[in-house]
């Protein structure tokens, strides 16, 4: 068996994986939508929204700062919806109606903090997967590190 030249060996950036799971927290929204409705539907697309919101921020930083980030987001937009200013945008323009919702719902909250929490999991677990173990990393001789 020949190893492959490292020039011919295809890396998975960060920036493909966060475009992946973006592609993929839509699909599942959309899924939602068609194959449920009423609050299953209502609040599974509220947690996609913050995993959506995950996906788009650094996908190299630390999983905690991230989701939190995310959560702090989703949680501005709801509270910037009890001003109004979305509701007036949103009769204007499709994408402020997507991005930015209309009106304020408190159970909204949380669940953007569900969909925080499993997108840290997932971010987190992911990490931990494409991360050689330190153990790994000890067992090799001084001068191949």
């Amino acid at each position: 068996m020949t190893r492959a030249s490292p020039g011919l060996v295809a890396r998975v950036t960060p920036r493909a994986v966060a475009a992946a799971a973006a592609v993929v927290t839509v699909a599942a929204g959309l899924a939602v939508r068609a194959g449920a409705d009423g609050a299953f539907a209502k609040y599974a697309g509220s947690a996609l929204y913050t995993v959506l919101l995950i996906a788009f921020c650094a996908p190299r930083a630390r999983p905690l700062a991230v989701a939190g980030t995310a959560l702090a987001l989703s949680w501005a937009v709801e509270l910037l919806q009890l001003t109004g200013v979305p509701a007036e945008w949103s009769a204007h323009s499709t994408a402020a109606r997507l991005a930015l919702g209309s009106t304020f719902n408190a159970p909204d909250l949380l669940w953007y903090a569900v969909g925080a929490a499993a997108a840290w999991a997932l971010h987190a677990g992911a990490r931990r997967f494409a991360t050689p173990s330190s153990a790994g990393r000890a067992s090799r001789p001084a001068a191949s590190r």
